[in-house]
């Protein structure tokens, strides 16, 4: 279906091309080169495009070609675009009760056709025009027509377009960018090629002037600067890295584990029996097996995908796991660190993931068993904070259930960390809809970036919903940081669960409560709301899993 919609967007894109007479569209090899565009991106571009500004395109794909030399990286491309709310007849109703409809509906149809600049590439996503709605709506109050209100929102935004070669925190570096030139981002869409690019387009505002040169000139010396700042080690917007070709340390023959030398933790390969696999993501497999007729989760990395910095990764992963024992904690069992064969080796959580429960079986917790659940994991975080470790990817998909013993676990380690002497680190890490904001804007963060975390999936424990998921991970993430966007609480939900969301989700930090506080207070919620009848019964009968599934 997707490779059909992306044929018709190509067909539709090449005709109006064509039509228009575009001197590109003339060169015999057009249609061949078009369809390697479109064929090298993900299907969601072809979906996304606004197949009405067909010469768009053809400045995605310029960007992409000149990205291909490293002396230009990162290309980027910058112009003026409109962005309309869209009225219908209701809507200029509700703004004023005295506004003629007509009248007004047909001045906002032909300011929307009078407007000097080209909408946004990508059109408008119900968010960004959720908001020229809203902001309509506060200028009608103010005593305008509906005319001022549109002319007051219709203000134009600047579109900037960027390209590179595609590498980790790219989109973390260019937000950064903007936000040092005094921009807000107000649309975003992120995507990545098949062979290793990137096309990066945001819709700003900000920038006080209705001009493209200057701000180009600003973003080209700010784009500078982070370069020359970043002389001394590589730097994913320089071009510089290329250039030099800087050598890659070679891969040691043995991954180097700190260690006290009182832990026997190192696991030969071939006492490892592999049964069925799990789960499998870009870097590695999971599989259910057996190690010494113990029932185990081996997690494996793909030979292919190891570099340096991922077995700095895997060495830091088993350094901290060996380091923790906790019942609320996913047991640590042993590794192999001889490559090609790299492996974790932990307890097999027979339950599966709370993710997994949540959207896949489309489970229910009840309140009962939900605050049952959060204390489980709070016990676990509150345990891992005591020993300074930042799980730093705390989500539904890496909390662990096991049905025979009733418990929630917290796993996956894999970009957790060892609190600072400082106190404070700063990385982008985690997944955005999840993630803290401080982390999402790559400031300096401490322990209380897994608050906020929790307090998402507290939400999602709540509602069984994935959160913000009217939204691409990316558009969140600016909500969150730009507009105070959380996950809205149901009107059911217990007064005291609902507060302590909010205390979760404070923006800033040092507001959000400890887990230690966090546990009292589910522990006075707990004995508050006392057990459903039959529940405890049923736990013992048939395994907390089998209850969850009835629902109760």
């Amino acid at each position: 279906m997707q490779q059909r919609h992306k044929l018709d967007v190509y067909t539709e894109v090449l005709r109006r091309l064509k039509d228009s007479r575009h001197p590109d569209a003339l060169s015999p090899s057009f249609d061949d080169d078009l369809w390697s565009h479109f064929n090298r991106l993900p299907a969601r571009y072809a979906i996304d495009v606004n197949v009405e500004r067909a010469e768009d395109v053809l400045t995605h794909k310029r960007l992409l070609e000149l990205a291909h030399d490293p002396t230009k990286r990162p290309v980027f491309a910058v112009r003026l675009v409109q962005v309309s709310p869209v009225y219908d007849g209701n809507q200029v109703d509700s703004f004023d009760s005295n506004v003629k409809r007509e009248d007004d509906a047909h001045c906002l149809s032909q300011l929307a056709k009078q407007s000097s600049h080209p909408p946004p590439a990508f059109g408008s996503s119900p968010n960004l025009e959720s908001l020229g709605i809203e902001a309509s709506k506060v200028h009608v109050q103010d005593g305008d027509s509906v005319v001022d209100a549109i002319q007051h929102f219709t203000r134009p935004m600047h579109e900037i377009t960027f390209s590179t070669d595609d590498k980790p925190k790219l989109l973390s570096q260019l937000t950064s960018l903007l936000a040092e030139v005094g921009l807000n981002i107000q649309e975003a869409h992120a995507f990545s090629t098949n062979d290793g690019y990137s096309l990066d387009v945001f819709v700003v505002d900000g920038w006080p002037y209705e001009e493209t040169e200057q701000l180009r000139s600003v973003l080209h010396k700010e784009i500078q600067k982070i370069e020359k700042q970043a002389c001394l080690k590589p730097c994913p917007l320089s071009p510089k890295v290329e250039n030099e070709q800087i050598k890659e340390e070679p891969l040691p023959a043995h991954v180097h584990i700190p260690t006290d030398g009182t832990d026997v933790w190192e696991i030969d390969f071939r006492l490892l029996k592999f049964e069925t696999q799990v789960a499998s993501g870009s870097y590695g497999d999971l599989y259910r097996g057996t190690y010494c007729s113990q029932e185990v989760a081996i997690k494996v990395l793909k030979p292919e995908r190891v570099s340096v910095d991922m077995q700095r990764e895997f060495a830091q992963e088993v350094y901290i796991m060996r380091k923790v024992r906790h019942r609320n904690v996913v047991q640590f069992i042993g590794a192999c660190t001889r490559p090609p064969s790299l492996c974790i080796v932990t307890e097999f959580m027979s339950g599966g993931s709370v993710y997994d429960f949540l959207h896949k079986q489309k489970g229910v917790f009840k309140l009962p068993a939900l605050l049952r659940v959060a204390i489980d994991i709070s016990k676990g975080m509150n345990y891992l904070h005591q020993n300074n470790i930042i799980h730093r990817d705390l989500k539904a998909a890496n909390l662990l259930m096991d049905e025979n013993e009733a418990i929630v676990k917290v796993g996956d380690f894999g970009v957790a960390r060892v609190k600072a002497q400082t106190g404070v680190m700063t990385a982008e890490t985690g997944t955005y809809r999840w993630m803290a904001p401080e982390v999402i804007e790559h400031k300096p963060y401490d322990h209380k970036a897994d608050i906020f975390s929790f307090g998402v999936v507290l939400w999602e424990l709540l509602t069984g919903k994935l959160p913000y998921e009217y939204l691409t991970p990316l558009q969140a993430a600016v909500g969150v940081v730009q507009k105070g966007l959380r996950p809205t609480i149901p009107k059911h939900t217990h007064p005291k669960l609902a507060e302590l969301l909010e205390k979760c989700w404070q923006q800033e930090p040092a507001a959000r409560p400890d887990f230690s506080e966090i546990l009292v207070t589910l522990q006075l919620i707990a004995k508050e709301v006392g057990d459903e009848p039959g529940d405890r019964r049923k736990e013992k009968s048939s395994g907390f899993l089998s209850v969850l599934r009835r629902g109760h």
